[in-house]
């Protein structure tokens, strides 16, 4: 009896570590998620930094350099592989219908494999320019771009030299001006 009561006793007290251990493994799983998924929402650009020099060209074949970018442009980053770009895609589509100046002022970069870039390609070169390139490309390097999707605001300081100007932009708010 006494066997027993000891046995079912060690039996307790392994189940009550075993539980405490659980509930610590779930808190630590409910703080890695947590942080993982703030990391695509932060901008990873400052406003204010100044964009490297770049010459590429378009899927079109138009040369593009930083020298010809339009002032008050939007330059949006897109990933193939990035789940939350298959979502901002259609949403920048959208927004650049709408945007006045049109093409010259928009400019989407598609960094990856260009066959599995294809289908961002089909949406978006008829309301954009488009880049399609590696993660080491010229306007990757230029724009030192670390995250999927990311858009920026561009224009040129007095001196000429294109800097980013806003580092958020609100793809679902209607677009009345630049």
């Amino acid at each position: 009896m006494a066997i027993v009561v000891v046995a079912m006793t060690l039996v307790g007290m392994f189940c009550a570590v075993n539980l405490i251990l659980t509930v610590g493994v779930i808190k630590r799983l409910r703080e890695h998620s947590d942080l993982l998924s703030g990391m695509s929402g932060p901008p990873t650009i400052p406003v204010g930094k100044e964009i490297g020099g770049f010459l590429t060209s378009t899927v079109d074949g138009e040369l593009l350099s930083d020298g010809l970018m339009s002032d008050d442009s939007l330059v949006a980053f897109f990933s193939p592989g990035c789940g939350p770009c298959k979502t901002t895609v259609p949403a920048f589509v959208e927004y650049a219908r709408k945007l006045p100046g049109g093409r010259d002022r928009l400019l989407a970069v598609v960094v990856g494999d260009p066959d599995e870039a294809a289908g961002f390609v089909g949406d978006l070169n008829p309301v954009t320019r488009v880049v399609v390139e590696n993660a080491e490309g010229a306007l990757s390097t230029a724009f030192e771009t670390k995250a999927y999707p990311t858009l920026v605001r561009v224009g040129t300081r007095a001196d000429g030299r294109l800097v980013v100007t806003a580092n958020e932009v609100n793809l679902g708010h209607p677009v009345t001006t630049a």
